[in-house]
């Protein structure tokens, strides 16, 4: 168990302070909560009712019905957005053994989000051979709901790969021009 989980109670109450707090201009349905966080339904509704009450999220009318979002006017909110920024991390091996299930990987590069480069266009960087997109979304999503971010990613064949790197194309130049961290190199790169 993460230890920051066994700090707030449970791991769904963490998953759901980052959701909550690293997407502080939006607001969440009880259902897409759970579909982001990957928390059972059941168990957000318990979790979202205790932040309330300490008045970390606040509930309003929304469009689609009751909504719920960070409330920036709790007493300690920078404090403890700065705490999850700074404490929330999925190691390497971690990620590489996620994404691996996807295929055979050949690069996997992080920007981004991962590097503090806001300019880039992509946050993760995917190249393989026989690459199942089903597989990838699964490990993509686990990843999400484990940052509380979204993320933006590209995926390419080691073919194709090669030849936007052989014709300067503009994302990978975004990633790679800008500061990134390479954690998995079997292109050569």
């Amino acid at each position: 168990m993460d230890p920051l989980a066994r700090l707030f109670s449970s791991s769904a109450r963490l998953k759901l302070l980052r959701l909550f707090l690293f997407n502080d201009d939006m607001s969440f349905t009880l259902n897409d909560t759970a579909f982001r966080t990957n928390v059972p339904l059941d168990s957000v509704r318990k979790e979202i009712k205790v932040l309330i009450m300490a008045d970390v999220v606040k509930k309003k009318a929304g469009k689609e019905g009751v909504v719920y979002g960070a409330n920036r006017r709790f007493k300690h909110y920078l404090a403890l957005q700065t705490f999850l920024r700074t404490t929330t991390s999925v190691s390497d091996a971690d990620m590489l053994t996620l994404l691996k299930k996807a295929g055979a990987l050949r690069l996997v590069a992080l920007s981004g989000l991962f590097s503090g480069a806001i300019e880039t266009k992509a946050d993760l960087l995917i190249v393989g051979d026989k690459l199942d997109e089903k597989q990838l979304e699964k490990a993509i999503h686990h990843l999400e709901s484990e940052l509380g971010r979204e993320l933006r990613y590209a995926s390419f064949s080691t073919e194709d790969f090669r030849y936007r790197v052989g014709v300067y194309d503009r994302l990978l130049r975004d990633i790679f021009d800008y500061p990134h961290r390479t954690i998995l190199d079997k292109i050569g790169l």
